[in-house]
């Protein structure tokens, strides 16, 4: 009985937490997050069933995801790392999380600039046992954006492809394990025009990233498309549509709850004042867009603390 409560508690610790992230983001959800990692971390001193080994790896990883978005990379990878070493005590049966842990590990790589490490993890997931076909989308996504860094552009988007064609247009199916009920066309999308923003292919990820922000009821930190967008522009040199672009986010900023995508859209205000010809209005707007995001994210970049 006691298993059975301590159970039940961690579940709904972490369905809290994936419910804060999802309509605050990562920077609201983090200090919650490290409070509930501390408050389980006592559930490893005592002796657990499968089960609880099973919620304790959740929890791990969703906290793990959330300090990810919120820049915080060095306890995000401690997390996950934990959360590993729980999934792969798991019976098989039920061991899909650890997918869902190497998929963060793989994202948290390229984005920290390690495209090497990231196509090493997913090309090793993708070569292991028959995988569902929406885990192995997401693998692909993984692997075309590690390609992408890599400049390795027939390989992105071949692996990238490889994503679309396993996502396809229908419902999740009975193989796909629930925590994948987050990848679907937007997704994709997203990570199509981040791969192609990698590979200075500009035109086209900004059509990505335009579509996949335009997607209505999305979680917080799809808040990044929308950041990588601007970016995408202003490296375009495509002053016009970026200071439409721009506008629109000067009021929405301040709410963003992902800090990745404050520190992109931090980025974005850096191109535009490097920039040639940049129209003074554009000036204008992302002088005032740097100083609300001073004011959110006094530190720019990921923490490695």
């Amino acid at each position: 009985m006691a298993e059975h409560a301590r159970e039940l508690d961690v579940a709904a610790t972490t369905a809290e937490l994936l419910r804060l992230d999802g309509a605050a983001g990562a920077r609201h959800a983090a200090p919650e997050a490290l409070r509930a990692v501390r408050a389980a971390r006592r559930l490893l001193r005592t002796p657990a069933g499968a089960a609880d080994r099973e919620s304790l790896a959740e929890l791990f990883e969703v906290a793990g995801w959330i300090l990810f978005d919120a820049e915080r990379h060095g306890p995000s990878y401690a997390l996950n790392r934990q959360a590993l070493a729980l999934a792969r005590g798991l019976p098989p049966e039920r061991r899909s999380i650890e997918w869902l842990v190497l998929s963060v590990l793989c994202m948290q790589q390229a984005h920290l600039g390690r495209p090497g490490d990231a196509l090493r993890i997913s090309s090793s997931v993708l070569a292991g046992r028959e995988l569902p076909e929406r885990v192995a989308a997401i693998f692909h996504v993984r692997e075309a954006r590690a390609h992408a860094l890599l400049q390795r552009r027939r390989e992105a988007v071949r692996s990238m492809s490889a994503a679309r064609e396993l996502l396809g247009d229908g419902p999740s199916t009975a193989r796909d394990p629930s925590w994948t009920w987050w990848f679907d066309r937007s997704e994709l999308v997203g990570h199509e025009g981040l791969a192609l923003a990698d590979l200075g292919d500009l035109e086209a990820a900004a059509s990505c990233l335009h579509e996949a922000a335009g997607a209505g009821d999305a979680p917080a930190y799809r808040a990044l498309f929308s950041a990588e967008l601007a970016s995408a522009l202003s490296r375009a040199g495509a002053w016009r549509e970026a200071d439409a672009w721009l506008s629109t986010l000067v009021e929405s900023a301040p709410g963003m709850g992902s800090a990745r995508a404050l520190n992109s859209l931090v980025g974005a205000t850096r191109i535009i004042g490097r920039g040639r010809g940049v129209p003074r209005g554009l000036r204008d707007t992302s002088r005032y867009l740097a100083e609300v995001l001073r004011k959110e994210i006094p530190f720019h970049g990921p923490r490695r603390r």
